[in-house]
């Protein structure tokens, strides 16, 4: 069965949860959060990065999936929420995962059918799809919801996308400056 590690990156709290996935049949093998504090940034960010090394090499997940970066009204946090951002997907690269992004409208819609929905929303449906005993932490429930989302996303070949290119290919859906 293969495993999908989601992410709902913060500076301070970052949500991750792990699901199994064979066919229909979706099964949870752990969800939490990384509390990393107040102390200074950069301690910050190795704090996070350490953590999901070791949450991936205890748990061995086969791909990566996290919540793209929204725009917030105050640009200091924003980019604070970046660069915690990239030192999760460094985690998931350097661990040879792959890693695919969502945005929270899109991962809303997966698990609640509204893209708009409420935190509390996505927390009660990963309880309930998950058959979870308790309801999970915001950002737990929001890295296991970008998880399912990938699943939902990823019904090519068997429930695997299989994104891996051969070593020095890119591809991009891009047409340049004016649409060419």
């Amino acid at each position: 069965m293969p495993r999908i590690l989601g992410i709902d990156p913060g500076s301070r709290k970052t949500g991750f949860g792990i699901i199994e996935f064979e066919g229909q049949k979706i099964k949870h093998v752990i969800n939490g959060r990384l509390l990393v504090g107040d102390g200074d940034f950069p301690g910050r960010l190795k704090q996070i990065f350490e953590g999901l090394t070791d949450i991936i090499e205890r748990y061995q997940p086969d791909m990566m999936a996290i919540e793209k970066v929204f725009l917030h009204k105050n640009a200091d946090s924003a980019l604070k929420l970046g660069q915690a951002r990239g030192a999760a997907i460094c985690a998931g690269v350097s661990q040879n995962l792959t890693v695919h992004e969502y945005s929270a409208t899109q991962i809303k819609k997966a698990v609640v059918g509204n893209g708009h929905a409420k935190k509390e929303q996505v927390q009660y449906m990963m309880s309930v799809i998950l058959s979870l005993s308790e309801m999970p932490e915001e950002d737990a429930a929001d890295a296991l919801a970008c998880a399912m989302t990938h699943v939902n996303h990823a019904a090519i070949d068997g429930g695997v996308r299989k994104s891996k290119l051969p070593e020095g290919m890119r591809t991009s859906n891009r047409k340049g400056r004016y649409g060419r």
